[in-house]
């Protein structure tokens, strides 16, 4: 007799039909977000040169680019915030999409590059309104799917699936017509097949939150974060300052001639191809083993800072690879690990308080990064690999006490 599925998070029993919704939820999350990252990732993957183009020198594009890190992030704060009190979980999200889906194809209509970076920030805006509520549902969905790492893995495969295609799209279209603005019009066709789905979506699962499991007697809603939280908020600001935005590698990339125009988008897709693919299979990894994930992949992530800015073109491709690996963790492994430490009752503000955070440990680690460029890409090495390296006694902290934050509400 097979035996039935048990939560992941308290072992209890989990029905087929739960699992299946829950499943079927996971997957439509997945394919709208499949359609959003066609659509934004596209773009960044030649924002670098585009603004480069419009006369925005690396000091510009990286705090550009973290600024707009920072707003989104910080932004987040709110709208989790506002998720948890309000439950309002799909306008949020549908007010977000519309911002950022809506942003990236009047890129083509940009003539300078304030107006741009503009644009850039607005796109963030967008996906800081959207992420807290929409992680906040998924795990939701993570409990009764069987793990949060499985959960946020499967979504992230299918939102990084969009992040290939769409740098993918936009390679082919360069190479037909070398026309930026072209390029950010056509993107207008994924961003309204996405909007389509989110409507469908709402409709379709008008109260994603009923997936999860009946909290256990003990389940109360705390007003604090434990010590575990913010030990692991630290923990992930250190990885984010020390990750710089693929806008700079790409600048890096064509300004040394270390890839050819076309093949900047092309080394974007693999980056996003290895951050899906890697998702899927850490974050089966990560609900079997937890925290002490995040040692080696640390690791492995902030070596792409060498293998970028001080190896050779062969090497580049490697160094983008492991950058596209980070981005996985970013995105799947570390909220992921972050729902085992807070009340589902108050999980959209954690995502938004620990994202926010997140944020600005990003853009300082950006403007950091962009000053460092043009002084010394030794010393802007030392810096990435330093604040993400100091990340891991902490990360080691937390996963001796990892068996137990999986058990906890």
């Amino acid at each position: 007799m097979r035996a039935p599925d048990l939560d992941a998070v308290d072992g209890s029993p989990v029905s087929p039909a739960r699992k299946r919704q829950a499943l079927a939820f996971v997957l439509t999350i997945g394919v709208l977000s499949l359609f959003a990252d066609c659509t934004y990732e596209g773009s960044r993957s030649v924002l670098g040169p585009y603004l480069g183009l419009l006369g925005a020198s690396a000091l510009v594009i990286s705090s550009v680019s973290g600024l707009g890190e920072l707003a989104g992030y910080a932004l987040r704060l709110l709208s989790g915030r506002a998720a948890d009190r309000t439950q309002a979980f799909w306008p949020i999200i549908l007010v977000g999409y519309s911002v950022q889906m809506l942003s990236v194809p009047a890129l083509a209509l940009a003539h300078t590059w304030p107006q741009a970076a503009l644009l850039l920030v607005l796109e963030r805006i967008g996906k800081g309104l959207r992420n807290p509520p929409r992680d906040a549902l998924l795990a939701h969905a993570g409990q009764s799917l069987g793990g949060y790492g499985w959960a946020f893995g499967l979504h992230e495969a299918l939102d990084q699936t969009g992040a290939v295609l769409g740098p993918l799209l936009v390679a082919a279209v360069l190479l037909w017509q070398h026309d930026y603005r072209l390029v950010y019009g056509l993107l207008l066709i994924p961003a309204l097949i996405n909007l389509t789905l989110v409507l469908r979506a709402r409709h379709t699962y008008p109260r994603p939150q009923d997936l999860e499991p009946t909290p256990r007697p003990d389940a109360a809603p705390s007003r604090t974060y434990g010590r575990g939280f913010w030990l692991y908020l630290v923990a992930a600001c250190l990885v984010a300052a020390g990750f710089a935005d693929y806008p700079l590698l790409a600048y890096h990339l064509h300004r040394y001639d270390a890839l050819p125009g076309t093949w900047i988008a092309e080394a974007y897709a693999l980056a996003m191809a290895v951050s899906g693919g890697g998702s899927l299979l850490l974050g089966r990894w990560f609900d079997r083993i937890g925290t002490r994930l995040l040692l080696p992949l640390t690791v492995a992530g902030a070596l792409f800072a060498p293998l970028v800015f001080l190896a050779g073109p062969m090497w580049a491709w490697l160094g983008v690879a492991l950058w596209g690996l980070g981005m996985g963790v970013h995105e799947s492994i570390i909220p992921a690990a972050l729902a085992l430490r807070v009340n589902p009752q108050r999980r959209a503000s954690a995502y938004g308080l620990f994202t926010a955070a997140y944020g600005i440990a990003w853009f300082g680690g950006s403007v950091v990064i962009g000053l460092l460029y043009p002084v010394s890409l030794d010393w802007l090495v030392v810096f990435c690999l330093g604040t993400q390296l100091a990340a891991l006694p902490l990360f080691a902290s937390l996963a001796a006490s990892d068996a137990q934050l999986k058990h906890s509400p």
